[in-house]
């Protein structure tokens, strides 16, 4: 388990240099095959939303767009 201690100064760290950490314990889980698109594309919109550049998701839109996504679900 990851010590309290490790985890209050990781999270202490600059925004770009928790990205970085981010970045390098994913690559690190899915090394020593490439990642996937869908984890790169997950990264590029934490990295979108931590710059700014993206603009996030109320609690409601959220909930509303999921219900939406569950109705259109086919039967099997």
């Amino acid at each position: 388990m990851i010590s309290e201690e490790v985890s209050r100064t990781v999270l202490e760290l600059p925004l770009q240099d928790r990205l970085e950490l981010a970045r390098r314990l994913v690559e690190s889980v899915v090394s020593p095959a490439r990642m996937n698109d869908a984890v790169t594309e997950g990264i590029r919109r934490i990295e979108g939303l931590a710059a700014d550049r993206t603009t996030g998701l109320t609690e409601e839109q959220f909930r509303a767009a999921l219900a939406i996504r569950v109705q259109l679900r086919p039967v099997p």
